[in-house]
Parts: C-alpha cells; structure tokens; sequence
C-alpha cells in the first residue's frame, strides 16, 4: 500500500520513527526497485538549529513549508543528492532524511543507487512521480530502534547535535 498524505501529515517524530520497515520504491524505466527503509533523520521546526529551516523560508528549503507527503531534495558538497520526506502541517518546516535502504548505507549512495535527482524536488510521493513510499505490512518492534544523534550537525551547537532524532534498525545477532 503506497503511504499516503495523512501518513506524512503528523509530528515528524512520529513519522520518523513509523517509516523503519517501509520501502523506499523507485520505478527506473519498466522496473520497480524496492528497498526497506533502514535509517532515517529528524529534522524539526524552526528551533531545530540542524535544519535548513532554522534561518527562515529560502528558495533551497521551501519545499519544507509546503504540504506533507512531498519530496525535499538538496545538494551538498556539490556532489551528493539528499532525499527527504516533508511531514507534519503546511508551513511548519519539518522533513526526515532516508539515510539508508536495503542494503545500502548513507544518503549520498542512495540516491545515487536509485537514481535520485533534484527535479524530484518538491514531487509528491507516489506512482505518478516515479518514486514513493509504501507499507507492505513489515511490523518493526521498538525494542529493534536505536536512537542516536544525526550524523554530521556540529554546528548546530551541544543541544540540537546531541539531540536522539537519527532512528536506525539494530543490527540482527546471527
């Protein structure tokens, strides 16, 4: 079942936290490539000094603003594409980042597996996009979540860095 606005559409904590066990789909040509979601990160509001949103409204983070359920897809060191998922109510700036899916660990090289670009940037997540989000009933226990700080926020200063809001799955024991 492809998740759906109401999905996205609450406190991005949540939201975080719900998408471990849901799969990442990207139609490339006549296929579809699916991959269960492994870890992700929070990033929450005005306050959050980790967040392109901390500064205000910016023609790079607007997408931030808009509804719940679109794509946030941005740029860094000028060569890796970040893909993220916009949640919670319109002009709230809120969005989680897909840090890693599958088998695959770090946003850079998931975008890149999957052929993710900027002009999915401010795209709804669904079929007609040609990439989007879906429940396909995977049931993933809390006792199974670790929490840490994100990855890569120094310059958000001691609080926002050290705050738990990088969910991941735990690595299973064989």
């Amino acid at each position: 079942m492809i998740l759906k606005q109401k999905f996205f559409n609450r406190p991005a904590l949540k939201v975080t936290e719900d998408l471990l066990g849901k799969f990442l789909v990207r139609k490339i040509g006549n296929k579809e490539v699916a991959l269960m979601i492994t870890e992700v990160e929070a990033y929450d509001g005005f306050q959050d000094k980790a967040s392109h949103a901390y500064r205000g409204k910016t023609k790079r983070n607007e997408v931030m603003f808009s509804e719940a359920g679109r794509f946030y897809i941005y740029l860094i060191y000028g060569f890796h594409n970040m893909l993220n998922i916009v949640t919670g109510k319109k002009n709230y700036p809120a969005a989680i980042l897909i840090r890693g899916a599958g088998d695959i660990s770090g946003p850079g090289r998931l975008t890149k597996f999957l052929k993710i670009g900027r002009h999915f940037n401010n795209k709804k997540a669904n079929r007609k996009s040609g990439l989007w989000i879906e429940d396909r009933g995977i049931k993933i226990s809390k006792r199974n979540i670790k929490r840490t700080p994100r990855i890569g926020v120094n310059y958000a200063g001691k609080i926002w860095a050290k705050k738990p809001y990088r969910f991941f799955l735990k690595q299973k024991k064989a």
